[in-house]
């Protein structure tokens, strides 16, 4: 059943197509999604009805680098099932050497009622991933 209002899909144009897809990949299938769409410049992960959609950047726009702070997306911030999940989450984006955004104050960093991870993609896009307020 659609819900009139619920997002459809996110696109999302990428520097490096091979190097977003392993990093998304594992953490879309992770939270949930599976792969939905797949073809040379791009592919895809859908959760029940909405999706997200990486597509590789042609090169003749390649030459201004994304930057959350410009107009524009500034974050993705995801549903994690648990605490745990977000800790598991954590270690699994420790082990491959991703890098986590305010270490000082994590999994606080949104505030003491806000437990979650903040870390970046390939192209410096936030993502967060935050636990149930239980």
């Amino acid at each position: 059943m659609f819900v009139k209002g619920l997002l459809h899909h996110i696109e999302l144009y990428v520097s490096d197509l091979n190097r977003s897809v392993d990093f998304w990949g594992w953490l879309l299938e992770e939270l949930g999604y599976t792969l939905y769409q797949e073809w040379p410049e791009g592919k895809s992960w859908k959760l029940e009805d909405t999706y997200l959609v990486f597509v590789q950047t042609e090169e003749r726009f390649l030459d201004v680098p994304y930057h959350r702070c410009r107009t524009g997306l500034n974050h993705l911030a995801f549903h994690a099932e648990s605490k745990e999940h977000v800790n598991l989450i954590t270690r699994q984006l420790k082990d491959r050497n991703v890098h986590i955004l305010y270490p000082d104050t994590h999994p606080f960093a949104g505030g003491e009622s806000h437990y979650a991870v903040y870390f970046e993609d390939p192209d410096r896009l936030k993502v967060e991933v935050v636990a149930p307020n239980k």
